[in-house]
């Protein structure tokens, strides 16, 4: 079995109203309780805004601390699964069911384990 992490990312900007995100949390809820139903699920998490985000950079002897993201974009990264199925194939398959909850793009990524040693 492999695990991978399924991205949700979100558009910048303020949060949309209750009215729209109440038929998708529905459907959010729902693929969770079927990942969890099908012993795919391993984890999942939401992320605070980007504006929350601290940035550590090494450069040469010293460590730089900057507030915000690293990045400039128009999405970011605002929640994850990790799940554990037997292939790409069966990711992809909750990827697009996840996406079709969401309305959001969805990446799949396969997680590789190391020792940080």
């Amino acid at each position: 079995m492999a695990q991978y992490l399924l991205g949700i990312y979100q558009p910048d900007g303020e949060p949309p109203s209750p009215e729209f995100l109440e038929p998708i949390m529905r459907e959010v809820e729902a693929f969770g309780a079927e990942l969890r139903e099908s012993g795919a699920w391993v984890f999942s998490g939401g992320l605070h805004p980007p504006s929350t985000a601290t940035v550590v950079t090494a450069r040469n002897d010293d460590i730089l601390v900057t507030d915000g993201p690293y990045l400039e974009g128009k999405e970011h990264l605002g929640g994850f699964n990790v799940i554990e199925v037997p292939d790409l194939d069966a990711a992809l398959a909750w990827g697009r069911k996840l996406a079709k909850a969401t309305t959001l793009p969805i990446e799949v990524r396969p997680l590789q384990w190391g020792s940080c040693s």
